[in-house]
């Protein structure tokens, strides 16, 4: 999601005139968008800024923003005490306070000649939906996956999640809006769009007689029909969202990837409880299961929080036990931490020291390790189309319809595959990604020709 806020907030400032820094220090405007899911970030955004602090004393005409979770959906006077040297505050998903702010200090030429520069870039974006040139012109015709906000904000409220406080309650964007994004990245070159949401499963629950999530991967389908677009993935969901049907239209539409992001935070009931999560563990067994069932050779991730307040060994073995019985393709680890504001933070104590967190952590990375070891060996001498993304140390990568990740050398020395759907025979295959090749041409008799002489 903040990827998506700064690519638009990038956009925005380039229909002003200006561009992007090659290196930071010859920047004029310095943004940091932050995110506060867990102290670590928070943390991580707060040190940023204060090397941002010193630079400004230095040099007063810098111009320093925060954006994000940090600063919230709320008027941000704490951040601004708490900040005093940040010119200008963005909520999320929101890059006016910056439009406005700059061009509060331009003169009458100035605004006339931003105004004019604005109209030139939508001459030359004529094909796309104006007002919709959603990539920065570093990343236009170079950004193969791009994100795409589905769903704003969230009206779930877990017990240790801070987003409904930062982000604001459930917000789902128009078809049209939607619709316009996807096209316009589409026709500037991405070949891949994940649609976003909190709960991105929700969407449309919040509009009378709207689409569903299901409804709009059909519209968005046709889309990528239209344009060229290969692949559309979601996330992230919710248990107690994901319906037969939004299964049944994953299942059906080839160009939406057989890959399901779907949280279970912990494989204890009585911690689930706690989290307020909805649902027991039983009923996301037969979720998995139901999945399964629906969408052939799909990947599944999920999500998982060690350590929240009062979880024991028994219950955290509880949770061990899930992600031995699943065997799901990936998880993403997280060492519980209080937000303020939450329900954990308010009434619970956060009794499990973090020397257990850290252990807890690290048994689940190696049993996971484990898994998708033995899951990405079932891959070795298949053929499978990747999406190539980019080049790294020599080789092309690139991911699966199943997001697995594949490297492979190409000896004819193509110049650029960035984009290209590719047939590959895997031919290694580890826990964090897969090595692959180019499968060799096969000759037949009426494919040989015989010269004598």
């Amino acid at each position: 999601m903040n990827t998506a806020d700064t690519q638009r907030l990038a956009s925005e400032l380039e229909r002003m005139g200006y561009h992007a820094a090659q290196n930071e220090n010859d920047a004029d405007i310095f943004v940091v968008n932050t995110c506060v899911v867990r102290q670590s970030a928070e943390d991580k955004a707060m040190g940023r800024l204060m090397l941002l602090r010193a630079l400004k004393e230095k040099q007063p005409d810098k111009i320093i923003g925060v954006m994000g979770c940090m600063v919230g959906v709320k008027d941000p006077l704490y951040m601004r005490q708490r900040l005093p040297f940040v010119d200008v505050f963005l909520p999320p998903s929101e890059p006016a306070p910056m439009v406005e702010f700059l061009r509060g200090r331009m003169d009458e030429a100035e605004l006339m000649a931003q105004d004019n520069l604005a109209r030139q870039r939508r001459d030359v974006m004529q094909d796309m939906v104006e007002g919709e040139i959603i990539l920065p012109a570093h990343e236009a015709g170079n950004l193969i996956s791009a994100h795409v906000p589905i769903v704003f904000g969230c009206s779930h409220a877990c017990s240790f999640c801070i987003i409904p406080f930062r982000r604001g309650i459930e917000r789902s964007r128009s078809v049209g809006e939607i619709v316009a994004h996807v096209r316009s990245l589409a026709l500037q070159g991405v070949k891949e769009v994940t649609l976003l949401g909190q709960i991105v499963d929700r969407y449309g629950k919040d509009i009378d007689d709207g689409p569903d999530l299901a409804d709009l991967l059909r519209i968005v389908h046709s889309v990528a029909e239209e344009t060229g677009l290969e692949r559309i993935r979601f996330l992230t969901s919710h248990p107690n969202w994901m319906t037969d049907k939004l299964l049944d239209t994953v299942a059906e539409l080839p160009r939406v990837m057989p890959h399901i992001e779907v949280p279970v935070q912990a494989g204890n009931d009585v911690v689930l409880e706690n989290m307020k999560r909805g649902y027991t563990t039983a009923q996301y067994r037969v979720l998995i299961d139901n999945i399964r069932k629906r969408i052939p050779d799909v990947a599944i991730n999920t999500d998982i929080i060690v350590g929240f307040s009062g979880e024991t060994e028994a219950q955290f073995m509880d949770t061990y036990r899930l992600l031995e019985d699943l065997k799901l393709d990936k998880v993403h680890l997280a060492r519980y931490s209080p937000r303020p504001n939450t329900v954990s933070a308010r009434r619970m104590e956060d009794d499990v020291p973090e020397v257990e967190k850290k252990r807890r952590h690290e048994i689940l990375d190696e049993l996971q390790a484990q898994v998708v070891a033995e899951i990405n060996s079932h891959f070795l001498g298949k053929t499978l189309p990747v999406l190539i993304e980019d080049q790294h140390k020599g080789k092309w990568r690139g991911r699966t319809s199943q997001n697995k990740l594949v490297f492979f050398e190409d000896n004819a020395e193509v110049s650029d595959r960035r984009g290209q759907v590719v047939d590959l025979e895997i031919t290694w295959t580890g826990p964090y990604s897969m090595q692959g090749r180019l499968p060799q041409r096969q000759y037949t008799p009426d494919s040989l020709a015989i010269i004598s002489g």
